[in-house]
């Protein structure tokens, strides 16, 4: 699937009110669907590279050989999925931001998992 396929099948997912592809070496995104007026998805993206560089350092300062599968920033109208992707070659993740009345958060996560699975970027 390619990005623009990606993008569109993560915002039906239920309560989605925004996704984003973006390189956490650069903090640029690669591509971006939704967003609006509360969420600015350029400047979420960008801010969110940050969290996983962070989460990065702290996983190899300890010596853990391990990935990071997700990373979830709950608010009290939303929340904000972080998913690294395993499956490229790129420093890549995608974001979502979920509205959290109208989202279901295991859907959302398995949702992403796929979506990540059949992505070719």
């Amino acid at each position: 699937m390619n990005i623009e396929t990606a993008l569109k099948e993560a915002m039906s997912i239920d309560g989605a009110i925004g996704i984003a592809l973006v390189d956490y070496e650069s903090g640029m995104s690669l591509g971006a669907l939704g967003g609006g007026h509360g969420l600015d998805l350029e400047l979420a993206a960008a801010g969110n590279t940050e969290v996983v560089r962070s989460k990065m350092r702290t996983l190899a300062s300890l010596d853990m050989n391990d990935t990071i599968e997700d990373i979830l920033i709950t608010l009290g109208k939303q929340y904000h999925l972080i998913r690294p992707l395993t499956n490229t070659q790129g420093n890549l993740f995608l974001y979502l931001a979920l509205d959290r009345s109208r989202s279901n958060l295991a859907l959302a996560r398995h949702g992403l998992r796929n979506i990540e699975t059949a992505l070719e970027v």
